[in-house]
């Protein structure tokens, strides 16, 4: 297949770009507008494979994507091109409505046409996959079952409010136009690459600069985690052999606390970076004469983490069932998430020029906005 892959080089479109390429014969035509948390860089070797085609083109631009329609003749088109960040979607909800629903509305219409004048069997063959989250579903009570396809959708954030409303266009799309399409739901995700405003690589980044570990609340917020690997071959499986107009939830099966996130981050720092500091000791020998004698002492990570004020509607706990991609596709995660995050921290630690190259004054200005004003209330 030749495959649009919209967002392609964002985190986990370019796990998505490389999968495709190092695992499939699949051909991937990458769209992304490279705003501040795209990269081509984070795409690896598949940057510059034949089988790959970037294309800088933002989502909002109709007739830029009628064009990509018309010049490469995708078979597929899997949608990943969005604003995700929910604490930048408190700061500024504009930007991400006009991304995430008049974006997905100009690329279900551009795809609608591009499909509507295919041959039958091309017809049937297309689909489009759109890619979601968890968060269109709201949060859950400590013992309320976990999120199932047929959930009721309940936002809290701007972010996953656009979320749903990008989810509802394209089941719109299906049932009034009858464009083949399927839809995944899919928990937090993390890994390579993965852009540095987000938990895991912020924790992991300040941790190692020897910076304050800023965790909202009390650290008792509950996330599924998936490991992003993981997440791209069910994308890819789902878009093979996902039936048409049916929702797919992707879950890691591994539900943390942020506090267990971060703290379970401290503890694999402390084993593969250890950090001590000199100590000066003074003490008298048998003549009562006084001996100062130097000491190394070690440092615990997690002794920088602070507590910061809580951002609004922070939802509580998500929780995903896969039972149905697991049942009808054969998929399950083969990532722990001990291993995965084994993998995430010793990547950061082998690719420190990455990492400088994408915290611009664009990413320490957010940074700053909105976790240096809030100001820790309490450390341990």
């Amino acid at each position: 297949m030749k495959i649009l892959v919209t967002g392609g080089a964002g985190f986990i479109g370019s796990a998505l770009v490389r999968h495709i390429i190092e695992k499939t014969s699949h051909q991937a035509v990458n769209v992304d507008a490279l705003t501040y948390a795209g990269n081509p860089e984070s795409l690896g070797q598949a940057r510059d494979h034949p089988r790959h085609v970037f294309e800088q083109v933002d989502i909002r631009d109709r007739q830029a994507l009628d064009r990509v329609f018309r010049e490469h003749r995708p078979d597929a088109v899997m949608h990943l091109a969005a604003e995700s960040h929910v604490d930048r979607s408190i700061a500024g909800p504009s930007v991400f409505v006009q991304t995430n629903v008049t974006g997905t509305q100009n690329l279900l219409e551009a795809a609608r046409v591009y499909w509507s004048e295919l041959d039958a069997h091309a017809r049937r063959a297309f689909r489009f996959h759109h890619v979601s989250t968890d968060e269109v579903f709201g949060d859950l009570g400590p013992e309320d079952p976990a999120f199932t396809e047929k959930t009721p959708y309940a936002p809290s954030s701007p972010y996953a409010a656009s979320k749903a409303a990008s989810d509802h266009l394209v089941r719109a799309w299906h049932r009034t136009y009858g464009l083949p399409i399927l839809i995944t739901n899919c928990s937090n995700n993390y890994g390579p690459y993965q852009f540095p405003e987000k938990l895991i690589p912020l924790m992991i980044l300040n941790a190692l600069e020897g910076k304050p570990l800023p965790v909202y609340g009390r650290g008792e917020n509950v996330r599924d985690w998936l490991y992003v690997e993981d997440h791209a071959r069910a994308l890819r499986l789902v878009l093979e052999k996902g039936l048409p107009g049916r929702t797919y939830n992707i879950g890691g099966r591994c539900e943390k606390t942020n506090m267990e996130v971060v703290t379970a981050i401290c503890d694999i720092l402390d084993e593969l970076r250890p950090v001590t500091s000199d100590e000066s000791q003074v003490t008298k020998d048998g003549d009562g004469l006084q001996v100062t004698s130097d000491t190394s002492r070690v440092t615990r990570h997690s002794s920088l983490i602070s507590f910061v004020p809580d951002r609004p509607g922070h939802d509580r706990r998500y929780a995903i069932d896969d039972a149905r991609i697991s049942r009808e596709l054969g998929w399950r995660p083969q990532e722990s998430f001990d291993s995965g995050l084994r993998k995430t921290i010793k990547w950061y630690l082998d690719n420190t020029e990455w990492v400088d190259r994408v915290r611009t004054g664009e990413y320490r200005e957010w940074i700053e906005t909105n976790y240096g004003q809030r100001g820790a209330v309490s450390t341990l």
